[in-house]
């Protein structure tokens, strides 16, 4: 669709987009009774929460503080306290810098960091060519949306396919949007083989996400308390021991038939998915066997079920590979990563072969932020680095050392 620049313009100016629409002598220079904004809050509210608080600047804003000014630092567990949503169990440590696998905190401690930001800083901290690709990219072109063609996200979709089974992808921010993606994949494809009633089997123990259709196929009770709808969370997941290839067979055997009094309604239940990590986390770091993973691939082949590998942890050469599958043998219809894909920068991914590649439309799913200019630069960053610089080698020697010294501490 093709805008005349006077429509644009009108947008960006009703979206108050423009920079001088503002200012003085500007082109439209609203009146601030057009503009129903909230009374900045009185003066003891905004210096009462910290030392370094500041009051609102000339637009009636509280204008933010400095996160680097010494005072903002040294309150930190404070403003957390008073802010921020108290979702996570924080170490007291404020971090802020780092470079390599070295972090370096506010009292000038170093650490060692093992966690690399849960699996995602691939490349450390300070990585010249991450940093490069994401200043280069922010100061040229950083979000544009996908009503338009982006060449990041082409060339970042072109190394996923030309480096795994699959042959299309789709861009979202997270690991959990990546598999929200691929459960909505599955049951549509389900819906296109006359299933009404369309069931995704998971493994006990797994992790998939938090939101609410991925937190359900996450396997753990924990996770579901308080979040259900009459004692149920979201419906059609089922749950195997991970490995346990009867139970696998026998849970599709039971689903595959339809109740009767279901289909004197003309519904019809099958399996939709069959949606596996090709190695556990949270379940204990245990390895898919392939045993197990052949099973998945029969029972999909035989059901018209697809095969889905969780690769969000896994993936991006956690396990000596490129991709948890190929540890296992298995051939995934469909596969998600995130967490190491971007280096550190949110991005996620749904990878899709075949005929699943093919089951999603326009309008049948979509991501405002998903493969935006930028997160892609970062990417693609992270996928030069493993091309060019061979860091599976490099990944698989580390994982030598460590066995050696964990046989060595035994």
């Amino acid at each position: 669709m093709i805008f005349r620049r006077t429509a644009v313009l009108a947008v960006a100016a009703s979206a108050l987009c423009a920079a001088d629409a503002f200012s003085p002598g500007g082109r439209s220079s609203p009146s601030r009774e057009a503009l129903p904004l909230r009374s900045a809050p009185p003066a003891s509210a905004v210096t009462s929460a910290s030392p370094a608080a500041v009051a609102p600047a000339a637009s009636g804003l509280v204008p933010p503080v400095d996160p680097s000014d010494p005072a903002v630092i040294a309150d930190m567990q404070s403003k957390f306290e008073t802010f921020v949503y108290k979702t996570y169990g924080r170490y007291p440590i404020t971090i802020t810098s780092g470079k390599g696998c070295v972090l370096t905190g506010a009292d000038g401690k170093e650490y060692l960091d093992f966690v690399a930001g849960i699996a995602t800083c691939a490349l450390g901290h300070g990585h010249a060519g991450l940093s490069a690709a994401v200043s280069s990219q922010i100061g040229r072109l950083h979000h544009v949306s996908n009503l338009y063609l982006i060449p990041e996200q082409a060339a970042l979709a072109e190394w996923l396919v030309s480096n795994s089974v699959g042959d299309k992808a789709f861009f979202a921010n997270s690991g959990a949007e990546a598999n929200e993606g691929a459960i909505k994949l599955a049951r549509r494809h389900a819906s296109d083989r006359g299933i009404t009633d369309p069931v995704i089997i998971t493994a006990v123990d797994s992790f998939h996400g938090r939101t609410l259709a991925a937190v359900t196929a996450t396997g753990q009770p924990k996770y579901h308390r308080g979040f259900t709808y009459g004692g149920k969370m979201v419906e059609g997941f089922e749950y195997v021991p991970y490995n346990d290839v009867q139970a696998l067979e026998d849970l599709v055997k039971k689903i595959e038939k339809t109740p009767l009094r279901h289909r004197l309604q003309g519904r019809k239940r099958g399996v939709a998915a069959i949606m596996m990590e090709p190695l556990q986390g949270e379940g204990g770091i245990i390895p898919g066997t392939t045993a197990f993973f052949d099973a998945a691939r029969s029972l999909c082949d035989a059901t018209g079920a697809l095969l889905v590998c969780d690769e969000v942890q896994a993936g991006m050469g956690r396990t000596g590979k490129l991709w948890g599958y190929e540890n296992v043998g298995a051939t995934p219809d469909v596969f998600t990563t995130a967490k190491a894909l971007g280096g550190g920068v949110p991005i996620g991914a749904m990878v899709a072969r075949g005929q699943a590649a093919d089951v999603l439309g326009p309008g049948d799913h979509a991501s405002t932020y998903g493969g935006n200019p930028l997160a892609c630069a970062a990417a693609l960053a992270v996928a030069r680095a493993f091309s060019e610089d061979d860091l599976l080698t490099n990944i698989n020697a580390r994982g030598d050392q460590l066995a050696v010294a964990r046989a060595f501490s035994e």
